[in-house]
């Protein structure tokens, strides 16, 4: 056989809407009979600090009409609605550029892919990581990125550095960029399946799919943007394909195959994977028909005796955004700037929620929760516990230790978050819920000492935490994942730090929440909304 290379991701066409942040920094000069772009690096600095900032305060409009989808769709359900009507409540508000669209502010990653005409005379990843630096330094960004000191010791960085860098060579005189800040929720929904030949055929993956969707859960604040890839010249290469096609990076690979290899959509396969999906009934976070918005099946060549599956999602805070540096400027991609106009004139009719005082003792609260049945909806209102990870590892340490649980763990509901930065004249920073499951190992032992009796938080739960419950008198209450924003602004009315204050967004806090919107999850009699859709 003659040689042929193949691109292996052939990218027919970009149709992103640039806008133009600069025609500074950049010019052609002359090298024997070659031009070249010189990048003077202060233009990687603004362009990162730039895209940084964009990515956590806006989204995509084709994000925003996704949402609005969902609200006038009939088939919807009234918690599919309600949901999509939050989040772009909560995207009119994160726009003004206060509060973050979602507190968990993510890992920043860039992808970069740089012409072999372009020369910069440094190291790209400093001036890009010092531009992600400014942003987190000057906005109302949280520092999520921990550094190991020891094997076992580790401290926040109190940058959000270090930043995922990743640069590839290619031809032409451009530099082009993939940007994204990925939130820990979102990326512990990547799978990565090591399968074989017997998977590619209709009944085989066709009951692999529909097994693993239930594996997506909640905990990652859908609607979501789904990619699933199959095959890959290893397994870095098809989660690296998993990450990008959930960024609708690969939106524009061809439909069908060919004999060098090449990537392609299977357009028949999204539209199966999406039945799936909507037949599942998890819906948009608490039971209907939107777990996913779209999604992305990208079928990648193989090893004969390997076949690497993928999953991930882009979550409800869809952080993607392009950037270029060419001869005539530096461009980032528009970003709406205007979710408003994607808001129904009214909004969509529910039910009216319960409304729960967490200001009365324990006990009379969880006999008043006990009264509703799994999905009602509520409004909470008085004092709530703020406490995540290492605040639940320090508790646990103290219970180890032969001491009593503290009574704040014993006298509030407990909410699973940690907030981003609180603007000026604000009584919080974006203060959404954070994975519940994470949690869940501490549930049984903590509530036999009288704590944890009502938790707060996103996404379904394990077998163990319904039978806690159940055996202890305790209640899970799911929130909404994803509006932070609004959240911080119209729920939260203050916030004080009340214990381990040396960990940051982890230190323990007081709040105080006026309607705060949650559902019953997980009760008193071992009802689990989740394991119901289940079955």
């Amino acid at each position: 056989m003659d040689f042929r290379y193949q691109d292996p991701y052939p990218i027919q066409k970009d149709d992103t809407v640039y806008k133009k942040l600069t025609s500074d920094y950049v010019k052609v000069e002359k090298l024997g009979d070659r031009e070249i772009l010189t990048i003077d690096p202060k233009g990687l600095e603004l362009l990162a600090e730039e895209a940084m900032a964009d990515v956590s305060f806006m989204l995509r409009s084709s994000h925003l009409a996704s949402l609005k989808k969902i609200i006038d769709d009939p088939e919807a359900t009234d918690n599919d609605r309600f949901v999509a009507y939050n989040l772009l409540q909560n995207a009119a508000v994160a726009v003004e550029g206060a509060l973050p669209s979602c507190q968990d502010t993510g890992t920043a990653i860039v992808m970069g892919k740089k012409g072999e005409s372009v020369y910069t005379g440094v190291d790209d990843g400093e001036y890009l990581s010092k531009g992600i630096y400014n942003t987190y330094q000057k906005r109302n960004l949280r520092y999520s990125q921990v550094v190991p000191l020891t094997m076992f010791e580790e401290k926040n960085s109190g940058s959000n550095l270090p930043a995922q860098i990743d640069i590839y060579a290619k031809k032409g005189d451009y530099y082009e960029f993939l940007f994204l800040t990925k939130g820990g929720g979102s990326a512990n929904k990547t799978f990565l399946y090591q399968k074989t030949k017997s998977l590619l055929n209709e009944k085989s993956l066709e009951a692999f799919v529909k097994e693993r969707i239930s594996d997506l859960g909640t905990a990652a604040c859908p609607p979501y943007h789904l990619a699933l890839v199959i095959g890959g010249t290893s397994a870095e290469a098809n989660l690296a394909a998993v990450k990008k096609a959930s960024a609708k990076y690969y939106d524009n690979l061809p439909t069908e195959g060919n004999e060098g290899g090449q990537a392609f959509r299977d357009l028949e396969w999204e539209a199966k994977v999406q039945k799936i999906c909507q037949e599942s009934a998890i819906g948009a976070q608490f039971g209907g028909k939107y777990l996913t918005h779209d999604v992305r099946v990208i079928r990648l060549p193989r090893h004969a005796a390997s076949c690497p599956v993928g999953m991930g999602v882009s979550c409800s805070a869809d952080r993607n955004i392009k950037g270029k540096i060419t001869k005539d400027g530096i461009f980032l991609e528009q970003l709406e700037e205007n979710p408003k106009r994607f808001l129904p004139d009214t909004p969509p009719h529910l039910e009216e929620a319960v409304e729960i005082n967490l200001n009365k003792p324990m006990p009379e609260i969880l006999a008043e929760l006990s009264k509703y049945p799994i999905k009602t909806r509520l409004k909470l209102n008085g004092t709530l516990i703020v406490a995540r990870d290492i605040a639940h590892a320090k508790i646990k340490e103290i219970l180890d230790s032969g001491q009593p649980m503290p009574e704040y763990f014993k006298n509030h509901p407990i909410y699973y978050a940690g907030p981003a930065k609180t603007p000026e004249g604000m009584a919080s920073g974006s203060f959404g819920p954070t994975t519940a499951g994470r949690m869940d190992v501490y549930v049984d032992e903590f509530q036999s000492h009288g704590g944890s009796m009502i938790m707060l938080a996103k996404g379904n739960r394990t077998k163990e935490v319904t039978d806690a419950c159940s055996k202890y008198g305790g209640f899970y209450l799911g929130s909404i994942g994803g509006p932070a924003a609004i959240l911080a602004k119209d729920n939260i009315v203050s916030v004080d730090i009340v214990d381990f204050p040396e960990l940051g967004m982890e230190a323990v806090r007081k709040i105080e929440v006026k309607d705060f919107p949650a559902f019953i999850i997980t009760d008193d009699k071992g009802n689990d909304f989740f394991a119901n859709l289940a079955h």
